[in-house]
């Protein structure tokens, strides 16, 4: 954000220095509001003194974008996400990409540095060498590829996932390695409920980086909701783990997976208890076997999360399936404190 500013206050000086009488003033008085509001992160203030100033350039003949993009950005930090939706749209639809070149040069009468426009700059920079020196220019950065990660990050918010797909999907094909942007496409693809493109986009982006504990958890998540790929799932938690070792979610959902459904499980328990005790047998002992599984994983879950209620609960269940009683009762009595401490 600090670079942002410095460039909205070189951009600006440069824009508004040169216009003349009432729109002058006008300018200057509506780009001061909205860098001051800006500066106090008063965004609401802001957004619409940019574009104030945008409009009354636009009507003076400078249609620099420049000043709407500052408007979008200000609406986005406002959290006002129409309006902010409507500008980062419109900028991108009409090919803005922020790439400006400012020219400058110092005056040695005063050692002040001063932006001009292109024509003046080259007229000083050929009849006036004695009073101006030091005749630079410099452009600024694209910002084509954050247009695009802001609005789908805006239309996501809003639950329009097929709008930022498409949004998605033109910004990978001008950007095709932006890494947020797949990320996105991936929250979107999941949030339509289409996993198995989702999967996919998941399994692409790890092939290319391996090492993103997030994606692996994310893969594991959805393989563990499919009874064929719920040991792919636990690979792709403990690699999660192994990247990120204090990631709370990924020991949480490893517990989950290596007990599986355990509700089916006992039905299936307690429906053979009778008829056939050897088999009611063999599957309690696999239910155990399961749950010890589980164990190192539900305590490194609680060493992340340790006055975490679900975290308590769920281990407390363990150690009573797997006969620990010491830690059963230590679980019994964290989850009373905690539920005393809960509001009621």
């Amino acid at each position: 954000m600090k670079k942002l500013i410095l460039g909205m206050a070189i951009v600006a000086s440069a824009l508004v220095f040169g216009q003349k009488g009432d729109v002058n003033a006008q300018l200057q008085e509506a780009n001061k509001v909205a860098m001051d509001a800006y500066n106090a992160k008063n965004y609401a203030v802001a957004a619409p003194k940019f574009m104030e100033v945008y409009n009354l350039l636009k009507t003076s003949g400078q249609d620099n974008k420049v000043y709407m993009y500052y408007a979008g950005l200000n609406y986005a930090l406002a959290n006002d996400i129409p309006q902010a939706t409507k500008i980062y749209t419109d900028l991108i639809n009409s090919g803005y990409t922020g790439v400006e070149t400012t020219y400058t040069a110092k005056e040695n009468k005063t050692g002040q540095v001063v932006s001009y426009d292109k024509n003046t700059w080259e007229l000083l920079k050929k009849t006036s060498s004695k009073d101006y020196s030091d005749f630079k220019t410099e452009q600024s950065k694209s910002v084509e590829a954050d247009l695009y990660e802001t609005l789908s990050t805006l239309l996501l918010n809003a639950k329009k996932n097929d709008e930022a797909l498409a949004i998605i999907e033109k910004g990978l094909a001008k950007f095709p390695n932006n890494a947020k942007l797949k990320e996105y496409q991936g929250s979107a693809l999941y949030a339509s409920g289409n996993t198995d493109k989702f999967m996919q986009n998941l399994k692409e982006q790890l092939a290319k980086n391996p090492n993103d504990a997030t994606n692996w958890y994310n893969l594991g998540v959805l393989q563990s909701k499919n009874p064929e790929t719920v040991n792919d799932a636990i690979t792709s938690f403990q690699k999660a783990i192994e990247l990120k070792p204090d990631f709370a979610n990924a020991y949480q959902n490893l517990v989950y997976t290596v007990i599986g459904d355990d509700e089916k499980a006992v039905s299936e328990i307690n429906a053979l208890r009778k008829t056939k005790p050897d088999e009611a047998t063999k599957l309690i002992e696999a239910r155990k076997e399961r749950f010890n599984k589980s164990v190192p994983y539900g305590e490194k879950w609680l060493q992340a999360m340790p006055n975490d209620i679900t975290a308590v609960q769920v281990m407390k269940d363990v150690y009573n399936t797997t006969k620990n009683t010491a830690k059963y009762n230590e679980m019994k009595a964290k989850e009373a404190e905690l539920q005393a401490k809960q509001p009621k």
